[in-house]
């Protein structure tokens, strides 16, 4: 679980690694999205812009900026996911949790 104080603004980063037929693939060529939920699974209006690190395979960076400035989410644990845009597929991915706490 990461942890980041509710003024700060920082980058949640989580590696993608994506491969065809058994060969490693550049996702950076589609579009990366994030979702961060106190339940359930994202809806079509939960989504946020995201981007890649630009940092070469075989593991990929996606990155969100969350905070003021960025995604702002109140106090609270959030289920952190990540959606790639591709096509045909579409993966959507539950990754691990934020911890959203009061700043000192």
């Amino acid at each position: 679980m990461v942890t980041i104080p509710a003024l700060s603004t920082e980058y949640i980063v989580v590696p993608v690694s994506t491969s065809v037929n058994g060969t490693p693939f550049n996702p950076t060529v589609d579009v990366v999205q994030f979702a961060f939920m106190t339940s359930g699974a994202p809806g079509l209006t939960d989504w946020q812009t995201s981007a890649w690190e630009i940092d070469p395979g075989p593991t990929y960076l996606a990155k969100c900026l969350v905070g003021p400035g960025g995604v702002v989410l109140a106090v609270g644990v959030y289920t952190v996911w990540v959606k790639v845009t591709s096509n045909p597929e579409i993966p959507v991915q539950p990754v691990g949790l934020l911890s959203v706490i009061t700043s000192p």
